[in-house]
C-alpha cells in the first residue's frame, strides 16, 4: 500500500485508534474489533514495553487489513526503527523536522505535534501530511476552524479529550481527521474481552465523522 493510499484512507474515515497495550495478542483482538466498526488505523505509541517487537508481529499478521502507525515518535532514530519495524505512519507530539525528513525518505506518512500558528506551518513546510494539534482539549473544536482561517491549506487532526461526544464538531470546524484514544479503546473492556463494545465505539466514531462532514 502506497503513501497516498494510506494517507487517502485516513482521511477518508477520518479516525485514527491511539492505542496503548502490553501484548501483541490483545492488539490484535482490539485491531479485528475496531476495524470491524469502521476504524483501520491505528497508532500504537512507542512507550509501550517491546512496542517495535509487537508492531512486528501485528504488521506481519494483518498484512494491510489494518494499517499499524508508531505513535511517540520523538526522534529520528525511533521513527527509522518503527519504519523497518512495519510502522505505515509516523506520529508525534511534538515538531521535529528530523522525523517528517526521514518519513518523507522512506515514503511514510508523517503527523508531527503541533499547536500554535508558527509550530503549524514549521511542520506544513518541512513536508507534514497531516499535522497533529495536541493537546486539543485546551482550546476545543474552535480552536481548529480559527487555525484554517489563516491556514486553509494545512491538514490538522486534533488529539487529546477527542471522543464521540465531540468528532463532529471537530470536523464540522475543520478537522482533516481526528486521534481517538481511550474513549475508543477503553483498558477495562480489554481487559474483560469484550470486543463487541468496542466494536460499537469505533462505528459510532465513523458515523459522528459522517456527521461533521454532512
Amino acid at each position: 500500500m502506497s503513501r497516498q493510499e494510506i494517507l487517502q484512507g485516513i482521511l477518508e474515515t477520518g479516525v485514527v485508534a491511539i492505542v496503548r497495550l502490553d501484548s501483541s495478542e490483545s492488539l490484535i483482538r482490539v485491531a479485528e474489533a475496531i476495524a470491524e466498526g469502521g476504524v483501520r488505523h491505528i497508532e500504537f505509541t512507542m512507550t509501550t514495553p517491546a512496542a517495535l517487537q509487537t508492531l512486528e508481529k501485528v504488521t506481519a499478521e494483518f498484512k494491510g487489513d489494518v494499517v499499524f502507525g508508531a505513535g511517540t515518535v520523538l526522534d529520528a532514530e525511533t521513527a527509522r526503527a518503527a519504519i523497518l519495524a512495519g510502522a505505515k505512519f509516523i506520529v508525534a507530539p511534538n515538531l521535529n523536522p528530523e522525523v517528517i525528513t526521514l518519513c518523507n525518505r522512506y515514503s511514510v506518512v508523517s503527523m508531527p505535534g503541533a499547536l500554535t500558528p508558527t509550530e503549524v506551518m514549521q511542520a506544513w513546510d518541512a513536508g507534514a501530511d497531516v499535522v497533529k494539534i495536541f493537546p486539543a482539549d485546551t482550546f476545543g473544536p474552535g480552536y481548529i476552524r480559527a487555525l484554517l482561517a489563516p491556514l486553509p491549506q494545512v491538514r490538522l487532526a486534533p488529539v487529546g479529550g477527542v471522543g464521540p461526544d465531540n468528532v463532529a464538531e471537530y470536523i464540522r470546524n475543520g478537522a482533516a481527521c481526528v486521534g481517538v484514544g481511550s474513549s475508543l479503546v477503553n483498558s477495562k473492556l480489554v481487559a474483560s474481552g469484550d470486543w463487541a463494545a468496542l466494536t460499537k465505539r469505533a462505528r459510532t466514531l465513523i458515523e459522528e465523522v459522517q456527521k461533521g462532514r454532512a
